[in-house]
């Protein structure tokens, strides 16, 4: 018998402030990090699970203690037993009484549950020897309804209903499984328009990402309304007429100025306008969709959990979902959250703009296609995986763009497994690099007296 002996956690931050990657009007000066974990078992040959959530620095420490936290639940426990049910190990640390408390089903708690789910969901596809993606798709339609927990969502889908779903949308999985893996998953780009870049450099890195393939350019707004209008002018000049262009407010926004603000941007043809204000006010969402219309409405990247995903669906207050594979409670969660959407016929665009989230979500998307791509909804609308093009090199098994699409993994696991020298050089705060860094701290001065000049 396999028993997990340990949870050992990492508190591992990349100074991409100093080049304000990652800034928009929300953040503007996020260091990225993973809140890391590594599910230890006694097996011969050291085999363990990794798992992370995605934080932007400050914090990361708070999201680590709620991750140890989660220890007496699953230290001990048979791993050949836990990896065999995943949806009961899951069900087991989402309704635990007194960590529930601190939630329920949200925030860094809920966040702690999802990173070591996924670290579980990566050492059973290790086990299995496949892509987590691959076994994923080869679960049958019973076995992935188990997985999922109703409690919540039945007024709206049900395990029958779910079963029919994963049936009709299965028809010719293994031809798009074959396809995924000729010819990748399409992806769109947010790495040319973060906020705190100037317009040549936005310009630039437009006109590389038409060259690169991508049919799609997404760009951080919520500054200043003419500063808005200006960057979206300059990157429909660079892109021209052909090229998708969305753009992210990160929730910056309340409902009227939400309106008001992406009026004056719909002459650039946006494909999608991205959390505009709070990702919990479904019913000003809904408002934001039907006057800002025919401009879509996109969000789930900081959505915490089913139950609002549902409730968005239900009131009709987006357009296109974004799941995150680290904000709510791991692989688990997310197939219910991919069931709602094919339910409700909603496209799922996953949200991947911090370290890692590319590696995993891919995974997810993966399956979507494969697993669901046949129903008539998802044919009416070829998904698009947001792509960042940062920090991959961390990764043993690192996500890959050629041409604007990901190429599917081939190696087992869920591609969360860091090299243990960028854990050991970008460990906070004793790391060699952080070390390196000194007293000058997280953004240097000129770098945020430039962003500060432009919010």
């Amino acid at each position: 018998m396999t028993r997990i002996t340990a949870l050992d956690t990492y508190d591992v931050r990349f100074p991409t402030s100093q080049m304000l990657y990652g800034s928009d009007a929300m953040n503007p000066t996020p260091d990225y990090a993973a809140a890391y974990v590594v599910v230890r078992t006694d097996a011969e040959h050291g085999l363990e699970g990794h798992g992370f959530t995605f934080t932007i620095g400050r914090g990361n420490d708070v999201q680590l203690g709620a991750i140890r936290a989660l220890a007496p639940l699953v230290v001990g426990l048979d791993a050949d037993e836990a990896l065999a049910d995943l949806g009961g190990f899951s069900r087991r640390l989402v309704w635990d009484s007194p960590l529930r408390w601190l939630g329920p089903e949200k925030g860094v708690v809920h966040m702690a549950i999802g990173a070591v789910v996924n670290a579980m969901w990566d050492l059973r596809a290790k086990l299995a020897g496949q892509p987590l993606w691959r076994l994923l798709a080869g679960l049958s339609p019973e076995e992935i309804v188990a997985l999922v927990d109703f409690r919540y969502l039945s007024d709206a889908l049900s395990p029958d209903e779910a079963l029919d779903l994963l049936r009709d949308g299965g028809v010719g999985s293994q031809e798009r499984a074959r396809e995924l893996e000729g010819h990748g998953h399409p992806a769109y780009t947010t790495s040319a328009g973060w906020l705190g870049y100037d317009d040549e450099r936005l310009i630039m890195l437009c006109k590389d990402a038409l060259d690169a393939g991508f049919p799609l350019v997404k760009l951080k707004v919520g500054g200043r309304a003419e500063d808005d209008f200006r960057r979206c002018q300059l990157a429909r000049e660079a892109l021209g007429d052909d090229i998708g262009l969305a753009v992210d407010a990160n929730q910056v926004w309340d409902v009227e100025e939400s309106v008001a603000r992406i009026l004056l941007l719909q002459d650039f043809d946006l494909a999608w306008v991205e959390e505009p204000t709070s990702p919990d006010d479904i019913l000003g969402l809904g408002r934001i969709r039907r006057e800002i219309t025919p401009v879509p409405v996109a969000t789930g990247e900081h959505v915490p959990n089913r139950v609002v995903f549902k409730q968005l669906l239900q009131h009709g207050a987006i357009d296109i979902m974004q799941i995150d594979s680290c904000r709510v409670a791991g692989v688990n969660e997310n197939i219910a959250n991919l069931l709602l959407a094919a339910k409700f016929g909603v496209p799922v665009y996953p949200h991947a703009g911090g370290v890692g989230l590319c590696e995993l979500v891919q995974h997810l998307a993966m399956f979507d296609q494969v697993a669901l791509g046949g129903l008539p909804a998802k044919a009416k609308s070829p998904p698009l995986l947001e792509w960042i093009d940062n920090l991959h090199e961390h990764f043993v098994d690192p996500a890959t763009v050629v041409r604007g699409h990901y190429r599917a993994p081939t190696k087992p696991g869920a591609s969360t497994e860091m090299h243990p020298k960028s854990i050991g050089a970008y460990g906070f705060p004793d790391g060699s690099v952080w070390a390196a860094l000194g007293s000058r701290g997280p953004v240097d001065g000129m770098a945020r007296q430039s962003l500060e000049g432009r919010a």
